[in-house]
């Protein structure tokens, strides 16, 4: 076909060209109409699953913050049930204590009826030493501060008779929970109790005349008009003896320090006890206690008086007495007595303290250390002693 012929047939397809591609954009148009609404309809579609999602997670975040709130009310419920019933048992054993079963109320009366007669037969009488020691304090040759902890009274001290590392505090005068630390060096750095286990006991304790003793704590718990001594094993937190102290109408026994009764003290000998009744208001007693069954192996009435005293530890067998003055001073040991009688009060050294912060709430003495741990105005201190014969004083 030649190209002329061409010429002549292009004005007859040429309509049919235009309506093909009519045809063909009308064909696209609908396809991205289609498109758009299936694009339309995905976007409100996940804009419904987003709204949906969005109220489910507002949903399930209402229920969990519901839930922890009912957790911390269960919670708290559950402490408040604990507390009552700890305190539900302390009624029950102190009720059973009052009122406790006839027979064993015979026999503990008969023991304590024993225990009081052993002790006054042998009241005031000589004493006869278990040991060789016969050291008295020359001077007190240096304090050394080491922290502020806790609350103006209180007792820090070590085991008396072990070689324990651990230091067992007693933040005031009435509370039921011991800190131990493992060593010195953690009680000294660190201020806080993070890095302390703590002891809670089964009854408060009274005062500040508590002992740690050859694995076991003794302290003083108060029921009623009466003392009691309790046996406590630091290894398996358990009581294992308690006694009611064999003495009538107690008085605070140092006159600086109202809380403590009794005062539970060690030294070379043992376990020695240091009161004061109202028979004899002015002056202190001393008793030597059995560690094993807390008995009283023997009694003494002393001449020191308890006017002005704030604390007393016992060294060698002879108690020492340290005074102050309500306005705190200068504290001094100025009465010795020594049950064995080989030193005369009026021949002991009167031994003064360092200038301190107040006045001492407790004085603990170490047998194996020869020093006192003391509790001044919140402040825990170490004495070093210079110790020297008696027969040399």
């Amino acid at each position: 076909m030649g190209p002329w012929r061409c010429l002549l047939l292009l004005p007859l397809l040429a309509p049919a060209l235009r309506a093909q591609q009519q045809h063909l954009m009308e064909y696209v148009e609908r396809r991205i109409t289609m498109l758009e609404e299936r694009i339309s309809q995905w976007h409100d579609q996940s804009s419904r699953y987003s709204t949906e999602l969005r109220d489910f997670k507002n949903q399930v975040l209402g229920m969990l913050e519901a839930a922890e709130k009912e957790r911390e009310a269960m919670r708290a419920e559950a402490e408040s049930a604990a507390v009552r019933v700890d305190r539900l048992e302390r009624e029950v054993d102190y009720l059973e204590t009052q009122n406790p079963a006839p027979p064993c109320v015979e026999v503990d009366e008969t023991l304590m009826g024993k225990q009081v007669a052993t002790a006054k037969q042998r009241k005031n009488e000589k004493y006869t030493k278990l040991t060789d020691c016969s050291d008295t304090i020359a001077s007190i040759r240096a304090m050394k501060i080491l922290k502020r902890f806790g609350s103006a009274s209180g007792l820090w001290t070590k085991d008396a008779a072990g070689s324990s590392e651990k230091i067992y505090v007693f933040d005031g005068t009435a509370n039921d929970t011991v800190y131990v630390f493992p060593r010195m060096r953690e009680f000294t750095l660190f201020s806080a109790t993070r890095k302390a286990a703590r002891i809670k006991l089964p009854y408060p304790w009274v005062g500040t005349g508590h002992l740690v003793y050859d694995g076991h704590l003794y302290y003083i718990r108060q029921q009623g008009l009466s003392f009691q001594v309790i046996k406590f094993n630091l290894a398996n937190k358990t009581v294992v003896d308690s006694s009611v102290f064999p003495a009538e109408e107690q008085i605070p026994v140092f006159g600086l320090s109202p809380s403590t009764y009794i005062e539970v003290s060690a030294d070379e000998e043992g376990l020695w006890a240091v009161y004061a009744t109202k028979e004899d208001e002015k002056n202190m007693c001393l008793a030597k206690l059995d560690p094993a069954t807390l008995d009283i192996e023997q009694m003494w009435d002393t001449p020191c008086p308890r006017e002005n005293a704030e604390g007393a530890f016992v060294v060698c067998g002879a108690l020492h007495v340290v005074y102050n003055t309500r306005l705190p001073s200068r504290a001094r040991v100025q009465c010795v007595f020594d049950v064995s009688g080989t030193l005369a009060p009026e021949d002991a050294s009167l031994v003064y303290f360092p200038k301190r912060y107040g006045s001492h709430s407790s004085l603990k003495y170490s047998p194996l250390e020869r020093q006192i741990y003391a509790w001044d105005d919140g402040y825990q201190i170490i004495y070093r002693m210079e110790m020297k014969k008696k027969l040399e004083v």
